[in-house]
């Protein structure tokens, strides 16, 4: 037989099966599978796509040299010396003041000096000195107050040199929070300088904390009469070099080495891209492709569970096609045939829903990511496909491979089926392999996939076991014990029981189907509802909403006195003192000591230390103790960075502050409410340790909307101190946040109606056998009543004992969300129990009603010629 006319066979094959429904739950299984992946696909497509066409311009540069402190001037000689334009920026949080509207009165020379008028407002601002040349890639776009009539739709031009002497662009949301218009006086340390223009876009921003605060752009040149470069102050230095491929590339080869020598030097290149914005883009990626992989395997595990009902509906006719002729080469052929077309159209199908659904994705993001995304390439489409056919062949062959064994005496034996078994465990074994690497690939993330694929099979094998222990258990109980009446009980209930014990390994398998599919469904609810509802209770209303920085020696008292007269009594202030961590236990600390991203970061920033001999407020000592009014030089540390850096009781840390170094032994470790939005320090040591060492002063209360004027009054009085509004930067944040959970929420429809597939091809897997003892029962005399309370009592029993291994396998799944990755405590909900066996016997008595109607209405007679 020529594969011409295995390939005609197959299609007679395939229009058959499809007329007959045998092929829907599989298609529409594909669909739903391909078309979650794909769609996230489809959007990271796009998005990395967006950044590697604005990488330079996100960097405003082709290479970023990074650090916070002043460069050594090496780096600016060295560039130059390699023919690369050069400019420096530094950014950093600072406060800025309306001047009552006055405009602000200069001599000519670029400096400005303030008005009488005393400032009226202030907010934080994100402030942003840039030198001559910035920025050397892409354009800053700003409406300036020179157009005439400039307004808010006043189209913007692209900025041609940086802020004249005494003038700064600011963003437009500043405009509104200090109530002031272009061509007014804003103060911004010592210095009073003039709106010149609004800024409308600033590629190079970053997606940062400190880049959600207004923007504030000035001179570089400018920014030391200001007075707010001080000790402490929190800046960011950056030199920006650009030119050939070449010259980068050599001075990058000098500059890499020298920046790890030196302290807190880092280089940005066109890779790194813009590590805070890329970040953020990777997180809400990897959330997504989180549930679109959950959606996946679901998806699989109904293609898995409609394959093993489709091989059994088909050995009869296999047998006839064998006691004809046709070779099991063929047979085999046939199926394979089949099946690939069946996979190539749900493939397209569902790159085809894939597409139209990131389009949702990128509506729900809205902000979150770059505007005019270019068009997606082909390689999310191929995937698709791809993906269709490794999770239809891999699924699916392995149930389908008894058809092309089955043996022509099946025709007149049932009980002889031919034999597979050997490479039915290869094709189970091979298909594994394939949709584990398919898992990977989707992921983009290797603990990501490993997670997902590890957990569901950890949670198939923990089902199957525990649901073919209870079946046992059940059966041995209902013959000593069971029960002698009811609707549901008697006989009635020892028959459902008994013929689940009859198909254990069906049963079982059943169980886990559901199991699996009410495990996602209830999770849904789990995250939707408490864990949701536990991050946002998180933070109690009346959690400190502005944080004080900045505060000089000398200022403590003031500030203090100001604050508890402005009717703030329980305001108290900590010292702040910054450090590096440079030696453990004598050994030297660098960032290549370490493999985590976030250990590395920490080894190389710098620390805030603090004094204090009574234990923090919300602080709670979980190793070691509390070393009290100690006149050693001790330790008391955050579990959660000591974990990190693999540091424990007993180690002495070595940190040099100024020049000066401090040793001291770690003696405890606590545990911190980082909810409670209180000052919190990872380091904390006996007053007679650090109160020599320089210092600023930080403190955190708050304020009602009607109080702003509290911090107003502080900033005028004190203009180096720093107020962050962090009721303002959260609530941005919870902004982003919830267009990425918006985005979550419209991708997990796939994984609901995938979850909702696995429930009906798990109850669905059974009906054949199911019915055909229901049609001896009927043949026995059993009558309809009878029949109706063993099927019902069969689908309570399975629904049940799905349902209760689904809510403690979800309740598992969102504690572990909870601890690890939303970082709050989640308590068990007494009644997720409850709603598993709940939503478990519903689905199962919805799901099996078709059956049962089915054999209440034909005659025992046609249900066994039938099935």
């Amino acid at each position: 037989m020529g594969f011409t006319e295995v390939a005609r066979q197959a299609w007679r094959m395939f229009l058959r099966d499809w007329r007959a429904g045998e092929l829907h739950l599989l298609l529409v299984a594909l669909l739903l599978a391909v078309g979650a992946l794909s769609s996230v696909g489809f959007l990271s497509d796009r998005m990395q796509g967006g950044l590697e066409r604005d990488a330079r311009q996100m960097l405003a540069a082709d290479l970023v040299v990074r650090s916070d402190a002043p460069l050594a001037p090496e780096f600016a000689h060295r560039a130059q010396s390699e023919g690369l334009a050069t400019a420096v920026i530094a950014n950093f949080p600072s406060m800025a003041s309306a001047m009552g509207g006055a405009k602000a009165m200069g001599d000519g020379s670029g400096r400005t000096d303030p008005p009488r008028d005393a400032p009226s407002a202030s907010r934080l601002t994100s402030l942003k000195a840039v030198s001559d040349g910035y920025p050397l890639r892409g354009r800053v776009r700003i409406v300036p107050n020179a157009v005439p009539n400039a307004g808010t739709d006043t189209p913007d031009i692209p900025a041609s040199d940086i802020p004249a002497p005494g003038t700064v662009w600011v963003d437009a949301a500043l405009l509104d929070a200090l109530h002031v218009k272009p061509g007014d006086a804003i103060r911004v340390g010592n210095r009073s300088l003039r709106i010149a223009a609004v800024i409308t876009r600033e590629m190079d921003r970053g997606y940062g904390f400190g880049s959600l605060a207004p923007r504030v752009m000035m001179r570089f040149d400018e920014l030391p009469s200001t007075g707010l470069v001080q000790f402490g102050s929190r800046i960011t230095y950056r030199l920006l070099v650009a030119g050939t491929d070449a010259q980068v590339a050599r001075f990058a080869a000098w500059a890499r080495p020298a920046a790890e020598q030196a302290r807190g030097v880092h280089i940005e290149s066109l890779e790194d891209g813009q590590p805070q914005m890329r970040q953020t883009l990777e997180r809400a990626e990897r959330f997504l492709s989180l549930v679109a992989l959950l959606a996946a395997v679901l998806a699989a595990v109904a293609v898995g569970i409609a394959s093993r009902r489709y091989s059994e509906r088909h050995l009869d006719a296999c047998a006839v096609m064998r006691c004809l002729g046709l070779p099991r080469r063929a047979l085999r052929g046939m199926v394979t045939l089949e099946f690939i077309g069946l996979g190539l159209i749900g493939g397209v199908l569902g790159v085809a829903l894939g597409y139209a659904a990131h389009w949702v994705l990128l509506a729900q993001l809205g902000d979150v990511i770059p505007a005019g995304l270019p068009a997606p390439t082909w390689r999310p489409a191929v995937f698709g496909l791809a993906s269709s056919l490794v999770m239809l062949l891999g699924f699916a062959l392995p149930p389908l491979l008894p058809l092309s064994e089955v043996a022509p005496l099946h025709v007149l034996r049932r009980d002889v089926v031919g034999g597979a078994r050997r490479q039915g465990w290869l094709a189970y074994g091979a298909s594994a392999l394939a949709f584990g690497a398919l898992l990977l690939f989707a992921a983009r993330d290797l603990r990501l996939g490993a997670m997902v694929a590890g957990g569901f099979v950890a949670g198939a094998l923990v089902f199957g076991v525990l649901a073919w222990l209870a079946i046992r258990g059940l059966a041995v109980w209902a013959r000593r014990h069971g029960p002698a009446g009811g609707a549901m009980g008697g006989i009635g209930w020892r028959y459902a029981v008994a013929g689940l014990r009859r198909r254990g390994l069906g049963s079982a398998l059943q169980v886990v189907a559901l199991g699996l599919g009410l495990m996602a469904l209830l999770l849904l609810a789990v995250t939707r509802n408490d864990l949701v509802a536990g991050w946002r209770h998180s933070t109690p209303p009346d959690a400190p909403n502005r944080f004080v920085i900045d505060i000089q020696p000398g200022q403590d008292a003031p500030v203090l006195a100001q604050l508890r007269a402005a009717g703030l009594p329980d305001v108290q202030l900590s010292p702040m003192i910054r450090a590096r961590l440079t030696a453990i236990n004598d050994k030297p600390v660098t960032g290549e000591r370490y493999t985590d991203e976030r250990a590395r970061r920490l080894a190389e920033r710098e620390f805030n230390l603090s004094y204090t001999s009574a234990l923090p407020e919300g602080n709670r000592v979980t190793a070691g103790q509390w070393y009290g009014n100690a006149s050693q030089p001790q330790i008391s540390m955050e579990e959660g960075i000591a974990n990190t850096l693999g540091l424990k009781l007993g180690d002495v840390l070595r940190f040099e502050v100024t020049g000066q170094t401090i040793d001291a032994p770690i003696t405890s470790l606590r545990k911190l409410d980082w909810g409670s939005m209180r000052v919190n320090f990872f380091v904390v040591m006996p007053p007679a340790a650090l109160r020599d060492f320089p210092m600023t002063w930080i403190t955190s209360f708050h304020l009602e909307a009607q109080q702003q004027g509290v911090a107003d009054a502080l900033v005028r009085q004190f203009p180096n101190v720093t107020v962050i509004d962090t009721g303002a930067l959260l609530a941005q944040i919870q902004q982003i946040l919830s267009q990425v959970i918006d985005a979550v929420q419209a991708l997990f429809l796939f994984t609901l109606a995938a979850g909702v597939l696995v429930l009906y091809a798990a109850l669905a897997g059974t009906r054949d056998e199911r019915m055909r003892e229901s049609g001896i029962l009927r043949a026995l005399g059993a009558s309809s009543r009878q029949l109706r309370d063993v099927h019902l009592a069969e689908l309570v029993t399975v629904g049940a004992l799905a349902g209760l291994l689904a809510s403690f396998g979800a309740g598992a799944l969102g504690w572990a969300l909870a601890r690890y990755v939303f970082e709050f405590a989640l308590t068990f909900n007494p009644w997720l129990p409850v709603l598993g066996i709940g939503a478990g016997v519903l689905c199962a008595l919805i799901g099996g009603w078709s059956g049962l109607r089915a054999v209440l209405r034909q005659s025992a007679l046609r249900t066994l010629r039938d099935v």
